[in-house]
């Protein structure tokens, strides 16, 4: 396949060597997914996490791994540990939580990013920033390249996360440039798939929820507005490629699916899929909501030999099931409530 990966091949405890490696945001949606990579590859990792979008249900299936560890805690504050790797992924990437609380979003973005570099300057650690395409914000130039300097708005709504992902870039670059230190950075577009949270505002949650329960689809602006989804198994591909990449390249590299779709064609689709009798709603578009977002991944797949794989169709089924299994496990969970009995419920693993 010319160096471009398949996910077909075997990664199970493959004969790497075996190491240390800490997740922040590990509970999360990716991170979650990242954790359970790592420990298949035969690594040790270490899951921090604060809960506050992260889900313990996302990993209690990693608890038996005697190699799998979970720590309760914020890197907005300092923490200790002896690791080899760290990836960086502790933040709220939905508008609807790290909206809830901005100045704490942007503190997660940017302490957080200066606690984790002094653990990997201390450790002499690698660490891989999850960055994000919002930084390039409504863009003017489109597809979006890693030479774009993006077109944010500062003062906005959605600048918490946008700027303070910035910031976050700064200072890893400022860190290598001032210590030396072994960096990684990647810029994530439109991600989606199992694990993602119901409640995260997200288009995808969003339409495939409404249309399972029956409800209006909700499409903000006329619909018109692009954006590209990129399957969570080919981002934690180009994840692990960036961090176990070649000595010196530090990014960042944009990973995600430069296959572009509408909103109202994602909205159809979705419906389709579902087979629901959801009709659809038009509300006004969000402050500062970009109206085009497709990243140019030539630079991943010239460096890491990566290009995302999974068809939206695939990916939006395999997702579909997720959702459709998590609400039925919250029905059986009501229902148990409702009628005041001790819960004895055998919950499907979604």
């Amino acid at each position: 396949m010319n160096g471009i990966f398949s996910r077909n091949s075997n990664t199970t405890r493959r004969n790497y060597m075996r190491k240390q490696i800490l997740v922040t945001g590990g509970a999360g949606f990716l991170g979650s997914h990242l954790c359970e990579r790592l420990l298949n590859e035969g690594h040790e990792v270490i899951c921090v996490d604060n809960f506050f979008t992260g889900k313990k249900r996302n990993i209690v299936h990693l608890m038996k791994d005697p190699y799998f560890e979970v720590i309760r805690h914020d890197i907005n504050f300092p923490l200790s540990v002896e690791v080899d790797e760290i990836y960086n992924l502790a933040c709220p990437a939905s508008p609807v939580h790290y909206q809830f609380d901005p100045v704490q979003t942007t503190k997660t973005s940017v302490m957080g990013a200066i606690n984790m570099l002094d653990l990997a300057k201390r450790l002499d650690a690698k660490i891989l920033q999850a960055s994000t395409s919002e930084v390039y914000g409504d863009p003017q130039v489109h597809p979006q390249s890693e030479k774009y300097r993006g077109n944010v708005n500062s003062i906005g709504p959605r600048a918490c996360y946008d700027e303070g992902k910035r910031c976050a870039e700064t200072l890893f670059f400022d860190y290598r440039r001032q210590h030396g230190l072994d960096i990684k950075v990647v810029r994530i577009f439109n991600t989606y798939g199992p694990r993602m949270h119901p409640n995260d505002g997200r288009v995808v949650s969003n339409f495939i929820v409404q249309a399972l329960k029956g409800e209006d689809i909700t499409i903000y602006g006329k619909g018109t507005q692009t954006r590209s989804f990129c399957y969570v198994d080919d981002l934690i591909e180009g994840l692990t490629r960036m961090m176990n990449s070649r000595e010196g390249l530090t990014g960042p590299i944009n990973i995600g699916n430069p296959e572009e779709f509408t909103i109202l064609e994602l909205a159809q689709k979705v419906i389709e899929l579902t087979n629901s009798t959801s009709k659809l709603i038009y509300k006004p578009l969000p402050e500062d909501d970009p109206l085009k977002r497709k990243p140019n991944i030539d630079l991943a797949i010239k460096e890491l030999g990566w290009r995302s794989e999974e068809k939206l169709e695939d990916g939006l089924k395999k997702t579909i099931n997720y959702f459709r299994c998590l609400l039925e496990n919250d029905e059986s969970t009501r229902l148990t409530t409702i009628k005041n009995e001790i819960p004895k419920l055998v919950l499907k693993e979604c």
